[in-house]
């Protein structure tokens, strides 16, 4: 299985960006991990909400094959302890999906279109976070899974 982020719009922290590329090197010890950073989209004054999220959906389906199990990271989603994340993306694992995709949205969510071509929704929290923030707690996440996984002790630092 590859595990592919998408997420739209640069990441303009850098102390960010230097953590997120921490965690990246050591996912490719365990996976294949793709990050997708997709262009904010040009324009938005001229918008509405539901016009910008059909957008954006549009720019992401075009990364996503029929075949991909996509997930959204939405606030409404599932939520997971790190451990049960764990289970769950060895579940994913084991159900032999080619391509597991994940998609942090824009600054609105997702267009009602994106949500029904996605398999489900996971929460990071009942709190808001920046999407720049979501990336790195994913990316991290998803590490400190396959250390779990792999009975290592980062999940107890």
């Amino acid at each position: 299985m590859r595990i592919k982020l998408i997420a739209i719009g640069k990441t303009d922290r850098g102390e960010l960006q230097k953590l997120m590329d921490v965690y990246l090197k050591r996912l490719k010890h365990y996976i294949k991990f793709e990050f997708v950073v997709l262009p904010d989209i040009k324009n938005t004054k001229n918008l509405s909400e539901t016009d910008q999220m059909d957008k954006e959906a549009e720019l992401i389906l075009k990364h996503v094959n029929h075949t991909d199990s996509l997930f959204l990271l939405d606030e409404n989603g599932e939520q997971y302890s790190s451990v049960a994340f764990a289970h769950y993306l060895q579940k994913q694992m084991n159900s032999g999906i080619k391509e597991w995709i994940l998609v942090i949205g824009g600054p609105y969510g997702f267009s009602d279109s994106l949500k029904q071509k996605a398999i489900g929704q996971i929460s990071l929290s009942k709190m808001t976070f920046s999407h720049q923030m979501v990336r790195l707690f994913i990316i991290e996440q998803i590490y400190r899974a396959f250390t779990i996984l792999g009975n290592e002790p980062y999940h107890h630092h």
